[in-house]
C-alpha cells in the first residue's frame, strides 16, 4: 500500500515519491535544550536580582527627593530642621551647609557661628582640626549632645553624665539667652562642670546642666546643648524653642552648620601618610568579645580533649574461644599485608615468655642486652642467631612469617626442655 502511495500519478501525469521531512541539525537541537535548561534553572535567581535591582532603583529614587537626614537644614521632615533655617535667613543670618570637616573648616572665618549636630562622630584628628579652626575664628562653637569622645578635646573642663528624657525645663540661670527663652524643650546629654572652671550652667535636670556655655578667650564661646530637639521642625513653636535656637545660632552674622558622617575621611589619614592599623576600626567590645570566644574555645578544647582515665576492661557479650580469636586477628593482618606487625607481635610474646625461664626480670624482656647473654648462656650451642630470631627485620613474604613462627616456638621448647 505504502508503493501504490509512492508511485501514485499527479494531476500532471507524473508520480509523486514522499519527500523526506526537513531535519535540523544535532548541533542545533542540543544547543536549543542546553540554552533552555540554563534558562530553566536560573530564571529564579535572575528573577530575584532584577526586583532587588529595580528596588534599589526606586528607593533610590525616592531618596534623592527633597527629604533628607534629621538636622539638615534642608530637611522638611519632623525632626528636620528647615525652619530654623529660614528664620535665620530672614533675620539675616547667611547659613552655609558643610557635610565634611575640609568644609566646615574652610567657611569657618571670623565672626562664625560654628554648629556641629553630631560631634561624636569625629575622630581624634578631626576633632583636633576642628577645635584649632573653632579658636582662630574666634566666634562661637555649638555642640549637640556632644559625650565622652569629644568633650576632652572640644571642651576640657566638662565632663558627661547619664542621659536624661527630653522634658520642659526652666533656664535656673542668668545666660541672657535662656532667661529670655524661659522653659524649653531639653535633656539628654547631661553635663558635669570641674571646679575652678567658669561657665554658665542652665536647664537643670536631676542637679545637673543640660546646657552649658564655656566663655572663651575675647568674643569665643562654646555651648553645649545636651539634645537637639529645639532644632527640630515638630518643636520648634513649642515654648520657649525657637527664641532660644534663634539667640544661640543668629548671634553671629555668618552660621556653618556642619553635619558629620561615618563617609567623611577628611583629616583622618595619619600625618605620616600610612593607613594606619586596622585593628584601631574595630570597636573594642568586638576585640574583647573575639577573646573571650577565643578562650571559651580553648576551654572547651581542653574540656574535650582530657583523659578519662585508665582503660576498663569489659566483659564481651559473647565468649570466644582463644584460637578463634587468634585466627581473626591472623585474618586481619593478612588482609591488611601487615607482615612486619605480626612478626612483632610473635617476637614480643616470645621475648615475654623467655623472661622468666631465663631469669630476666620482665622489665627487661625487650631489652637484647640483657636478654640475648641470658639466652646464650642457657643455650650455649644453638645453631639459630637469636638476635635475628628475637629481634630482626620483618619477615619479607608470607612464607618468611611462618618460618619465623616456627623458628620461635622451637627455640622456646628448647629453653623449656634445656
Amino acid at each position: 500500500m505504502s508503493s501504490a502511495a509512492t508511485d501514485a500519478p499527479t494531476p500532471g501525469g507524473e508520480p509523486t515519491t514522499d519527500a523526506p521531512a526537513p531535519t535540523t541539525p544535532t548541533g542545533s537541537t542540543s544547543t536549543a535544550l542546553s540554552a533552555r535548561r540554563i534558562w530553566t534553572r536560573v530564571r529564579g535567581g535572575a528573577l530575584v536580582v532584577a526586583v532587588v535591582l529595580i528596588g534599589g532603583l526606586v528607593l533610590a529614587t525616592v531618596r534623592s527627593t527633597n527629604a533628607h537626614g534629621a538636622l539638615d537644614p534642608r530637611s522638611t521632615d519632623p525632626h528636620g530642621s528647615r525652619a530654623v533655617a529660614e528664620l535665620l535667613k530672614e533675620r539675616g543670618v547667611t547659613l552655609t551647609l558643610a557635610t565634611t570637616l575640609d568644609e566646615a573648616t574652610a567657611a569657618t572665618t571670623p565672626g562664625t557661628t560654628l554648629l556641629v549636630t553630631a560631634p561624636d562622630l569625629l575622630t581624634d584628628a578631626q576633632l583636633s582640626t576642628l577645635r584649632t579652626a573653632a579658636q582662630t575664628s574666634a566666634g562661637r562653637t555649638v555642640l549637640l549632645g556632644a559625650g565622652s569622645p569629644s568633650l576632652d578635646v572640644l571642651a576640657p573642663g566638662i565632663t558627661s553624665a547619664p542621659d536624661t528624657a527630653v522634658t520642659s525645663l526652666s533656664p535656673a540661670c542668668t545666660l541672657p539667652a535662656a532667661t529670655r527663652a524661659g522653659s524649653v524643650d531639653l535633656g539628654g546629654e547631661r553635663y558635669e562642670v570641674a571646679p575652678g572652671t567658669t561657665a554658665d550652667s542652665c536647664y537643670p535636670s536631676d542637679g545637673l546642666p543640660t546646657l552649658v556655655r564655656l566663655p572663651g578667650t575675647g568674643t569665643t564661646d562654646t555651648v553645649l546643648l545636651g539634645s537637639p530637639d529645639i532644632l527640630h521642625n515638630t518643636r520648634l513653636d513649642q515654648q520657649g524653642n525657637a527664641s532660644l535656637a534663634l539667640q544661640l545660632l543668629g548671634s553671629r552674622p555668618h552660621l556653618v552648620w556642619y553635619l558629620p558622617s561615618l563617609y567623611d575621611s577628611s583629616a583622618d589619614a595619619p600625618e605620616d601618610g600610612t593607613t594606619g592599623n586596622f585593628l584601631a576600626l574595630i570597636p573594642s567590645g568586638w576585640l574583647w568579645g573575639t577573646l573571650q570566644l577565643a578562650l571559651a574555645a580553648l576551654l572547651a578544647a581542653v574540656w574535650r580533649g582530657r583523659r578519662l582515665g585508665p582503660l576498663v576492661t569489659e566483659r564481651l557479650p559473647v565468649a570466644l574461644r582463644a584460637s578463634e580469636a587468634t585466627e581473626g586477628r591472623a585474618r586481619l593482618y593478612r588482609k591488611a599485608n601487615a607482615r612486619d606487625r605480626a612478626a612483632s607481635v610473635l617476637r614480643t610474646a616470645t621475648r615475654t615468655r623467655l623472661a622468666p625461664l631465663l631469669g630476666v626480670p620482665s622489665r627487661d624482656a625487650h631489652s637484647p642486652d640483657l636478654l640475648l647473654p641470658a639466652l646464650s648462656a642457657r643455650l650455649p650451642g644453638t645453631t639459630a642467631d637469636p638476635r635475628d630470631l628475637l629481634f630482626g627485620p620483618a619477615p619479607a613474604d608470607d612464607s618468611a612469617l611462618v618460618r619465623l613462627a616456627d623458628q620461635l616456638d622451637a627455640l622456646e621448647r628448647e629453653v623449656r626442655t634445656s
